[in-house]
C-alpha cells in the first residue's frame, strides 16, 4: 500500500500536536512495510485561485503538479488540519482547490452528464484537531467544514471510503490522553487504514 499523508497545519515549524500525529501514524506504516510520501502544505509555494478561468485552465504550480503526482501515486489519503473557524485552514483549503482541479480530480462528463470521477479506488481518513468538545462541533454544528471536504472534494472526486476523526477539546489535554491518541494514530498507520 502507498500512502500519501498530507500535513495541513499552516505553521511551518513542526511542532504541533497535529505534527506528532502525523508522524506516528507514518512512522508505523514504515514500520509495516508501507510506502509513505508527506505532503507538508505550509511549506509549499503556489498562487491562491482567484478566477473560473485559473480554476479550469490556469496553468499548475510545480509544487502543486509535485503534490498531484504524489496523490496519482497513492492508494490511501491520510489529511491532518486544526479546526480554525469550523473548518480547515484557509491556507490547506488553497492548496485543495489548486490540486482538485478539473482534468486531476474529475473531468466534465458532457452536457447534461455527471463528471467522470477521476480518483476512484483510493480511500482516506481525516484527523481534525481542536479546541471544542468534538460532540459539540460534530451534532451542534452539524461538523459542516469538515463535511465540505469530504463530500465535494474527495467524494466528488471519487475517493471512498473517508473516514473521519475529531480530536476535541485538544488544549485540555492531558498527557495520557494525548498518549492514547498517538497510539491510535499508530494503530491505524500499521494497518493502512
Amino acid at each position: 500500500m502507498q500512502i500519501a499523508i498530507i500535513q495541513g497545519h499552516p505553521d511551518p515549524n513542526g511542532a504541533h500536536y497535529a505534527h506528532a500525529l502525523a508522524e506516528a501514524y507514518g512512522a508505523a506504516a514504515r514500520d509495516a512495510g508501507r510506502e509513505v510520501r508527506v505532503i507538508a502544505v505550509a511549506g509549499l509555494e503556489f498562487p491562491w485561485l482567484r478566477t473560473r478561468e485559473d480554476f479550469e485552465s490556469g496553468a499548475v504550480a510545480p509544487a502543486i503538479r509535485r503534490a498531484q503526482h504524489t496523490l496519482e501515486w497513492a492508494n490511501h489519503l491520510l489529511i491532518i488540519f486544526p479546526l480554525w473557524h469550523g473548518t480547515m485552514p484557509a491556507l490547506l483549503k488553497a492548496f485543495f482547490e489548486q490540486t482538485f482541479r478539473p482534468g486531476f480530480s474529475m473531468a466534465h462528463g458532457g452536457a447534461g452528464a455527471a463528471p467522470k470521477r477521476l480518483l476512484k479506488g483510493k480511500s482516506a481518513r481525516i484527523v481534525v484537531t481542536m479546541g471544542v468538545p468534538a460532540l459539540l462541533y460534530r451534532w451542534y454544528f452539524g461538523a459542516y467544514g469538515v463535511k465540505s471536504l469530504e463530500r465535494s472534494i474527495l467524494g466528488w472526486s471519487g475517493i471512498a471510503p473517508i473516514r473521519t476523526n475529531f480530536i476535541g477539546s485538544i488544549d485540555d489535554h492531558d498527557a495520557e490522553r494525548r498518549r492514547r491518541w498517538l497510539e491510535r494514530l499508530r494503530r491505524w498507520g500499521g494497518q493502512g487504514r
